[in-house]
């Protein structure tokens, strides 16, 4: 998974982060981000998934699958204001293919 450690890396420096402050917040030690960064290791469905909500990614995007970077997070939305926000995709989209 050379291109996950690339990848993790990468957003952890941009993210401004030390190795130890996003061990802290996927409760994992500091060598294993290192061992992650390295290709020596590679992190567990959970932590994964852990990485890519610090990060606001897909896990696709961090397993090099998608180049897709950044997903939306809806989850504090009620139904009314994600209808609004995917009708405004909708028209986005609509305007973007004329």
């Amino acid at each position: 998974m050379v291109k996950f450690a690339e990848k993790l890396k990468e957003l952890r420096k941009n993210a401004g982060l030390t190795q130890q402050q996003l061990a802290d917040r996927i409760w994992v030690t500091k060598a294993s981000i290192s061992y992650y960064e390295l290709s020596e290791r590679d992190p567990s469905p959970e932590i994964l998934v852990k990485i890519a909500e610090v990060f606001h990614v897909t896990t696709d995007y961090l397993l090099g699958i998608d180049d897709k970077r950044i997903y939306l997070d809806v989850s504090d939305l009620n139904d009314e204001e994600i209808e609004l926000l995917q009708h405004t995709i909708d028209l986005l989209k609509k305007n973007r293919s004329r």
